[in-house]
């Protein structure tokens, strides 16, 4: 790629990094960066790459959630572990409805930094600047703490490894397997509200379990069976911390990202003529781009020629955050201007930025009800105009959190501050994910006819 380097994007004007008091100090941070091992590998992310080729054509569908905003504070064996275990089920309910494969994408091991509507926040008279997530700074209103750190981007890296360390170990020991997996999912169903509702489901999951048993297939020792492919994602919003973990494959000539597998573009952050769509644009691995309700036709178009210039296949994944109210109109203009120009992407919804609301009692949270129906809107208008909906990108935990309303916990403005642990934005926990991904994979069945 000429005129293309990891460092290019410096020329450029830049959104949403934070004000740094050193600029030394800075340098010297992505100087060890530079230094360190990749999280991930060049050949890891050209199989995803290769798997999202098939969510475009409809021969498999993506699934991307975690957290809305790692922490330090809650880095635990126990929530990864139970953020992994819900990610698998939602897998097992996808892949039955849509009938395909499942790419797994977390938003995880990298996920550290938010962008924010204003740069300071105020609180009782006090102004300090906002918290830009344990990346930069701390989200406690202190000073001291506010002030953006540079060495937080080291400690991300080591969190952000030993996270992918302990995932793939889940992946591949065993902890993934169909039959367990399984299990896990008849214990949702049977403590559910809403059990009843998929007990069809999960029996026709049995039945399906039980022929591969009949055929002398021994689940358990089956590498298909046993074990789960897993990659990592994040918002590519500190360029710095990026370029520093950016390198050459000396077996194709490219540069990846080596800070994950796949990174996305935010939708407060894809100018075209602006350093994060620089910087994106050069690097080969599958990349997203948030497509929220400013985006225009020519935009989009002009953005998809800049960043997938070739039309690869699963190098693009566009992912929409219309909000329920809006996405009936905004969307179809896009989809029907991508599909005419002949562009090859993978279409995803994510259902939870553009339905975040205030409650009375001061909350941010969003509602349970808003974010089924911009799903149910997103498959919808993908049928109506004959593409492919690809996938869903979701703001997720393991956690029995209270932070979304609604759902079959029947979750309360209430409740909300009994178990309210985000330090960003509102997450769905555990039971209301995997009601949603059931719910995903009623409409997904239907679709098939």
């Amino acid at each position: 790629m000429k005129n293309w380097s990891p460092e290019t994007w410096r020329t450029l004007p830049i959104k949403q990094q934070p004000e740094y008091k050193n600029a030394q100090h800075v340098q010297e941070v992505e100087a060890q960066l530079s230094a360190l091992p990749p999280l991930a590998s060049p050949s890891e992310a050209r199989a995803l790459k290769r798997e999202l080729a098939d969510a475009a054509q409809g021969k498999a569908f993506l699934l991307q959630g975690g957290d809305c905003a790692e922490s330090f504070a809650e880095f635990s064996e126990e929530n990864l572990r139970n953020f992994f275990r819900v990610l698998l089920q939602m897998t097992m309910a996808l892949m039955y409805g849509a009938g395909c494969p499942v790419v797994k994408v977390g938003r995880i091991a990298g996920q550290f930094a938010k962008p924010r509507s204003e740069g300071t926040e105020k609180k009782d008279g006090k102004e300090l600047p906002a918290y830009r997530g344990d990346m930069v700074n701390a989200m406690e209103f202190e000073e001291g703490g506010r002030a953006p750190d540079p060495e937080r981007l080291l400690r991300a890296y080591y969190q952000g490894a030993a996270t992918l360390n302990f995932l793939r170990t889940l992946a591949r020991g065993g902890y993934a397997s169909l039959k367990q997996i399984n299990r896990w999912n008849m214990e949702f169903v049977e403590s559910s509200t809403q059990g009843k509702r998929f007990g069809e489901l999960i029996s026709r999951i049995n039945e399906c379990l039980g022929f591969i048993q009949a055929c002398r297939l021994p689940i358990d020792e089956v590498e298909q069976f046993s074990e789960a492919s897993f990659f990592t994602s994040h918002e590519a919003l500190l360029l710095g911390y990026e370029s520093s973990l950016t390198r050459l494959d000396e077996s194709d000539g490219k540069y990846y990202a080596a800070s994950a597998h796949m990174l996305w573009i935010g939708d407060r952050t894809r100018s075209p003529d602006e350093a994060h769509v620089e910087f994106m644009r050069g690097i080969a691995n599958p990349i997203g781009m948030k497509v929220g309700p400013s985006m225009t036709p020519d935009t989009l178009l002009k953005l998809i020629d800049i960043l997938n210039p070739d039309n690869e296949p699963g190098r693009l994944t566009l992912i929409s955050r219309m909000g329920s109210s809006k996405i009936g109109a905004q969307l179809p203009p896009l989809v029907r201007a991508v599909q005419a120009a002949g562009k090859t992407v993978v279409w995803s919804c994510d259902p939870m930025h553009g339905n975040t609301i205030k409650s009375p009692n001061g909350y941010k949270t969003r509602k349970f009800t808003d974010i089924l129906a911009e799903v149910r809107q997103f498959f919808a208008i993908h049928k109506a105009e004959g593409t492919v909906a690809g996938g869903v990108h979701f703001e997720m935990t393991g956690q029995d959190v209270t932070e979304c309303l609604g759902g079959a916990q029947a979750i309360s403005e209430i409740n909300l501050s009994d178990r309210y642990h985000t330090h960003c934005d509102p997450r769905l926990n555990a039971s209301q994910s995997l009601e949603l991904a059931f719910l995903i994979a009623e409409v997904l069945k239907k679709q098939k006819g």
